[in-house]
């Protein structure tokens, strides 16, 4: 025997104390016992579990001189015109719309932070404007169609009104679904369906 030569190669002795078979038959079957749905591994995010849906589609810093204070929120429509509650210098979102360009098409709803001195974070994520034609007393719209039964609140009240173009695009999508609708001016409103 050899001066280096060991009784058993390393593999083998390294298995034999992990309770691994280095003898079976490579063409015999490995079955693992089932797995246990209840392990904590498989309840973790990114481990095994279900991940977390995005929230954003897109997120960007900029430099906006001309916004006062720490948060606001607008919205960006394809022909560049940009909605929002707040009132602001014209153009003074322009900065934190030019930092998403490329990052999400419009239309979009945004989330500006003042970060530090004139630095913002805007997130946007991608949504649906639609052009209602009806005429609607409220800024708000909840709609609820399930299985032919409807429900409809403008402003958080309940409402009779009839509002087809809202309900005609929900349907395209899904049969049963509930709609969220915020006005953005007259006519264009931001929408969000959901499917039941």
């Amino acid at each position: 025997m050899g001066f280096f030569r060991r009784e058993k190669p390393l593999h083998e002795k390294l298995a034999e104390e992990g309770g691994l078979d280095l003898q079976r038959d490579v063409r015999e079957p490995v079955f693992p016992g089932p797995l246990d749905p209840q392990h904590p591994f498989w309840r973790i995010t990114g481990i095994h579990g279900i991940p977390r849906v995005r929230e954003w589609d897109a997120v960007a810093s900029g430099e906006a001189p001309d916004l006062p204070g720490d948060r606001l929120e607008f919205v960006g429509l394809e022909d560049g015109t940009l909605f929002t509650d707040d009132d602001l210098p014209d153009g003074a979102l322009s900065p934190l719309a030019d930092a998403l360009e490329g990052s999400v098409e419009p239309p979009y709803h945004a989330i500006a932070v003042r970060q530090e001195g004139s630095v913002w974070s805007v997130a946007a994520m991608r949504v649906d404007v639609v052009e209602v034609p009806e005429e609607v007393t409220g800024d708000t719209v909840d709609l609820v169609i399930n299985d032919g039964e409807r429900t409809i609140l403008v402003d958080d009240a309940e409402s009779r009104a009839e509002i087809p173009s809202l309900e005609q695009f929900a349907a395209q999508q899904f049969g049963s679904f509930v709609l969220r609708a915020s006005r953005l001016d007259d006519t264009l409103w931001e929408v969000t369906v959901l499917p039941l």
